[in-house]
């Protein structure tokens, strides 16, 4: 099998699993709140519970992968996790009449668990398929190009059937029955095509592990620069659907404005992976976000009825989507090979348990800063009264998330690491 054909085949598992991540979000709170009738507050009790017991699993989680004494050890967890959270999504997406709070609780402390038990071997897995510095981009492409996909299906789907936002237990059913069909095809599929590389040297213990990841300030450079592009991303993700319904007023858009976002994130991809090749994958990574805050700017100029100026900038800034997405993670997995040359031996899992855990922790400040803000500056949904309210909405959508992706810019931007210094550092690997 050639190395392309291999690569894609390891990409795609990411469909179902962003496939999931929507209905998760969207649909999944709404329906236990209001059709199940738990009410807001014991489903936001449970949601919070199983989230923040999600971020502190993912670097034990990650440790373990590393840890486990097993040839393929990352698809021996994959393999584990997969039916797990296939039962966990049909019992979380198709309860029972009379599912309560601990239905709730118990069941999505189950999804999260599995799904980092998938996505975390997952993720390791595609840094250590190849040491060339380039290769690794194409990998995490393939990837990330079916983590778009499955955005678009999950999105799409529901709507597709005649199901919707009003209709969230219908659209739960339906994306539950397509996951557990789709899910073991496309791993059994990666898990047989894709080989997994045998790790170069055992891994150092835990204690010891942490007083080496602290002496690698570029694994601090990298993470403090996805951190904070990660707030910035997750500002505008939070507050989207309320500035499409309020400060534009064309709230049966949404869909496609967000499609369309999407799909151009999809386009900017492999734009992103040529110009990568051709430089630095740091400096386009940093172009990318410059790019996002120039055309971003323009957002809180829009009022009631923009639809055709905010649909190019939706297009415009998605192209820098695909490339957010893709580039960072190949640069992880040249900063992992750092800590392998210092004797970390081959801690992918456990790095990548970091970067998830600084994943979750930037979409949940994200939320924490946006609606304490909206709040504090006078916006309420049931009181418009004066252009201010709409104003602080635009500002915290447009405005607030470019400090932020200026400063990961500014981090990421003269990083040392570029493809001389990793074939270097390849060098003494060997």
């Amino acid at each position: 099998m050639s190395r392309t054909s291999c690569y894609w085949f390891y990409g795609l598992p990411g469909l179902p699993l962003a496939a999931l991540g929507l209905p998760l979000y969207i649909y999944l709170p709404t329906f236990y709140a209001e059709q199940l009738g738990l009410g807001l507050a014991a489903v936001g009790t449970a949601l919070l519970i199983a989230r923040v017991t999600d971020v502190i699993s993912d670097p034990l989680i990650g440790f373990l992968s590393d840890w486990l004494p097993l040839p393929s050890r990352r698809k021996w967890l994959m393999a584990i996790a997969t039916p797990l959270l296939i039962i966990a999504i049909l019992a979380l997406f198709i309860p029972p009449a009379d599912s309560g709070f601990y239905w709730l609780l118990m069941w999505s402390l189950l999804v999260y668990l599995a799904w980092s038990l998938l996505t975390l071997p997952y993720t390791a897995w595609g840094a250590e398929l190849s040491n060339d510095y380039d290769r690794r981009s194409m990998i995490t492409a393939s990837r990330e190009s079916f983590v778009l996909l499955g955005t678009l299906v999950a999105a799409g789907l529901p709507l597709m059937i005649g199901t919707g936002s009003d209709e969230p237990g219908e659209a739960l059913a339906v994306l539950a029955q397509f996951l557990a069909f789709l899910l073991p095809i496309t791993v059994i599929l990666c898990l047989w095509k894709v080989p997994e590389p045998n790790r170069r040297s055992d891994a150092i213990d835990f204690w010891s592990g942490l007083t080496l990841l602290k002496e690698n300030r570029l694994f601090s450079r990298l993470l403090f620069a996805y951190f904070m592009n990660g707030i910035a991303n997750g500002l505008p993700a939070t507050l989207f659907l309320l500035f499409v319904s309020y400060v534009l007023v064309i709230p049966e858009q949404f869909g496609l404005l967000l499609s369309a976002y999407f799909i151009s994130g999809l386009i900017g991809l492999p734009i992103g992976i040529k110009l990568a090749q051709r430089y630095s994958k740091h400096r386009i990574w940093g172009i990318s976000m410059l790019w996002a805050v120039i055309i971003f700017a323009w957002a809180p100029t829009l009022g009631a009825g923009d639809f055709v100026p905010f649909l190019i900038i939706c297009i415009l800034s998605g192209l820098s989507l695909g490339i957010d997405m893709a580039l960072p993670a190949s640069i992880q997995a040249d900063v992992i090979d750092l800590d392998s040359a210092r004797g970390g031996g081959q801690r992918s899992g456990f790095f990548f348990g970091l970067w998830g855990m600084a994943t979750k922790l930037s979409l949940a400040l994200a939320v924490g800063i946006a609606f304490p803000l909206l709040t504090l500056f006078g916006f309420d949904t049931q009181n418009l009264s004066t252009e201010n309210n709409l104003f602080a909405l635009s500002a915290l959508y447009g405005l607030l998330p470019i400090p932020f992706k200026l400063i990961a810019a500014w981090t990421i931007w003269q990083f040392p690491l570029d493809r001389a210094e990793h074939k270097a550092l390849q060098q003494q690997l060997n």
